[in-house]
């Protein structure tokens, strides 16, 4: 269905795919070729069915896939599979070549987030998509030793949010993938008093300074729940 409405936009509206990464070698990130718009990126990205992320969001989930271009993508907290649906498509688009594995909750365990029977509803049956139970890190990093340690995954954080949890998280990430890339979700910073989510942002810091020079930092920096990028 998504396609036969694609085949109905105009030629002229139509996203290239050509790489939009204008210098690959370049330290900061830069994009061309694409509209910065929901309207064409709600077309690239398809929410189907669910509330669509922000769009500056949106924009660095793609950037970052676009211009880092990882074989293997692991990620948790998926739920129905919004991010896992963005990954799908983004790499669909571009011709990247990236297997996704996305891990949620099992059914045993009660939690205020678990998606139940709709546990990755968006990205079921999809080719280069597959779907797990259990621990999100224990089990991404089981599979990509399993897979022969690729070079340079691509690791998506969206747990429960807590400092604990994403510290133990980005640490155990940076022991055991010396090359790994980390976007970690919810990571906008927020005083304790707001009731908000905290523990992502001073998670990334903590890690930020025990490994001095080893990432750079890229945020979104555009409100709430925010999106953080550690990458090499």
């Amino acid at each position: 269905m998504i396609e036969r409405i694609r085949a109905l936009v105009p030629a002229r509206w139509r996203l290239s795919r050509q790489n939009p990464t204008k210098n690959p070698d370049c330290t900061e990130f830069e994009v061309d070729n694409w509209a910065v718009s929901q309207f064409v990126l709600g077309r690239l990205v398809p929410a189907v069915g669910t509330q669509p992320f922000p769009l500056h969001e949106l924009m660095l989930f793609v950037a970052a896939v676009c211009r880092l271009r990882p074989t293997q993508i692991f990620e948790w907290g998926t739920h129905i599979g919004k991010s896992a649906r963005i990954f799908y498509e983004t790499t669909n688009h571009y011709r990247i070549d990236a297997q996704i594995h996305s891990v949620d909750l099992p059914d045993a365990v009660d939690h205020v987030e678990h998606p139940g029977s709709e546990r990755g509803r968006l990205v079921r049956g999809l080719p280069r998509v597959s779907l797990y139970q259990g621990d999100g890190l224990s089990t991404s990093l089981e599979l990509w030793q399993k897979g022969g340690r690729r070079r340079a995954p691509f690791f998506l954080l969206d747990g429960d949010h807590s400092y604990e949890s994403v510290l133990r998280e980005l640490r155990e990430i940076t022991r055991e993938v010396p090359d790994a890339t980390i976007l970690v979700h919810d990571a906008f910073y927020q005083s304790k008093e707001s009731g908000y989510n905290v523990g992502p942002h001073e998670a990334i810091e903590k890690v930020l300074a025990e490994t001095p020079g080893r990432y750079r930092k890229l945020h979104s920096g555009m409100g709430l729940p925010g999106l953080t990028l550690l990458y090499p």
